[in-house]
């Protein structure tokens, strides 16, 4: 039934003659009345890819043997226009008093219309909103959800809350940059080459979904990440005018730097061999996590606007290059239960936040217990940092645990080295075990700076280029092993004699 139809109207009126012969003080008014629907969330299965529009039907149930009465049925974001609703026959967004009789029914028919031409921010990858149902004081949503934009969806449209394995056999997964791709639920790659092409738009689609543990007890999570698996690599080929851009669904402007939106990228134990060139994540809640002996190559990329750490290494081989991590709810880089790590000409930037921009343990710990770490696991951490930045606006800057000796009898260093850096440092230097962090060429030569001291541009507004006087400036060494590093971040050439700290090189 069309939503304004007459035929519709004329059902509607007949229902009401009905009505008016029954008595109207015989209403359940009881707090815990509740309806019932025909599902929880009205999908509209269609991907447009011109002006159109779907209807979908929506049936709501009283279960009570008396009548009831619903004081409201709106669209909770009217004012956006993508839906309308029909409600038993009468069109119109907001509808009030109206009257089931017990143990009946009624029709609820909702519309929605989208134009995939209109840019993301008019119109998003996935367009959700919300019936609500008010009734005897209680409020009840049943969720909207349509596709508004032409996208990959993958695997497809009803993934939400949900585990989709990908299975290649060894085989090749291709990302392609003809039109961005959407990312529903928790995506797990297994045995699969993923290949993302230059200029690639991923985009995946968060949310805090519900689950039950092995005890029966509801806890919640966010969903939306991306996870490769058993023999999984990860080659994303991004270049410096069309890098990869991974992010969140959300691009109208008031999400344009929310972090949390969506989970992250983890590269779990069994995956090998990732190499990232030239990409960009962000908004998400950490922006990659390489886990268990996994090795990762990331160069000339950013991951930012996280509400977590940027990049976790457990037990991880990472190297990587001109790489900018900032703006991250905690540490910007995070280092757990060893591994080896070398970082050149990388910017780790940290303000406003009670975290160091790199926290370094060789220590993970088996459990929450708050009195201590027990049981604990121990691993030897390498980790060695030339010609980069490490600073921000706390006193200490660069964090370091080590387990001593949890397990008995094992001894698993630290071992680090500061090469041409700039750190910031103070209560470390007075930490057993780090009293000698400046001396026999753990950090040599650095230069610990402090808030007297100009490094960036404005890390207020995020921007993270040289400023005019910064420290930074000709203090790096040039590289030639294993391979020159002759470009910056951003393309630009370095100064083949006095280049600068960090991933960019200030430009006269």
């Amino acid at each position: 039934t069309p939503l304004y139809s007459s035929a519709a109207s004329d059902v509607y009126k007949r229902q009401m003659l009905n009505y008016s012969c029954k008595p109207t003080d015989n209403f359940d008014t009881g707090s815990d009345v509740m309806l019932e629907f025909s599902v929880d969330t009205l999908r509209f299965d269609t991907v447009f890819t011109e002006l159109g529009s779907a209807t979908r039907i929506l049936k709501i149930y009283n279960k009570e043997k008396k009548d009831i009465k619903i004081s409201k049925i709106s669209i909770q974001n009217e004012s956006t226009n993508f839906y309308k609703i029909n409600v038993d026959g009468i069109p119109g967004n907001v509808a009030t008093d109206i009257e089931i009789a017990g143990n009946d029914s009624l029709y609820i028919f909702a519309e929605v219309t989208i134009d995939p031409d209109q840019p993301l921010t008019n119109s998003p990858f996935v367009i959700e909103d919300n019936l609500v149902f008010e009734i005897n004081g209680n409020t009840q949503k049943v969720l909207l959800e349509s596709w508004g934009q032409n996208a990959n969806y993958f695997p497809d449209r009803f993934n939400g809350g949900e585990r989709f394995d990908t299975i290649c056999s060894g085989g090749s997964f291709v990302i392609t940059n003809d039109k961005p791709w959407v990312f529903y639920g928790t995506v797990v790659f297994n045995a699969c080459n993923v290949i993302v092409e230059e200029g690639a738009r991923i985009h995946v689609h968060g949310g805090v979904v519900s689950d039950f543990d092995a005890n029966d007890m509801k806890f919640f999570y966010n969903d939306g990440r991306i996870i490769l698996v058993n023999g999984s690599s990860l080659t994303v080929n991004g270049t410096e005018d069309n890098p990869v851009i991974m992010e969140g669904d959300r691009l109208e402007e008031s999400f344009g730097d929310i972090s949390g939106q969506w989970w992250g990228l983890y590269l779990f134990q069994g995956s090998e061999n990732h190499v990232i060139n030239h990409m960009e994540i962000k908004n998400s809640i950490v922006g990659v996590v390489v886990d268990s002996a996994v090795n990762l190559t990331i160069e000339n990329s950013k991951i930012y606007n996280t509400s977590n750490a940027g990049l976790i290494g457990i037990h991880a081989d990472v190297d990587a290059t001109n790489c900018l991590f900032y703006n991250n709810g905690s540490n910007a880089v995070r280092f757990l239960y060893g591994g080896d790590y070398d970082f050149t000409y990388c910017t780790l930037a940290s303000y406003g936040v009670d975290a160091p921009a790199l926290s370094m343990t060789n220590l993970l710990c088996g459990s929450d217990d708050p009195l201590g770490c027990s049981p604990c696991f121990e691993y030897r951490l390498n980790a060695n940092f030339k010609n980069s930045i490490i600073f921000g606006s706390r006193r200490d800057e660069i964090s370091m645990v080590d387990g001593d000796a949890c397990v008995e009898g094992v001894l698993n260093p630290i071992n680090y080295k500061f090469e041409d850096c700039i750190v910031r440092v103070d209560e470390l230097l007075e930490q057993e075990g780090f009293e000698n962090f400046f001396d026999l060429e753990n950090c040599s030569p650095c230069q610990n700076a402090d808030n007297n001291d100009a490094v960036f541009e404005d890390p207020n507004e995020d921007i993270y280029y040289l400023d005019t006087l910064s420290i930074a400036e000709m203090k790096a060494a040039p590289i030639s092993l294993p391979l020159p590093i002759f470009e910056d971040l951003d393309g630009n050439t370095r100064d083949g004699v006095k280049p600068d700290v960090g991933c960019y090189e200030y430009q006269y």
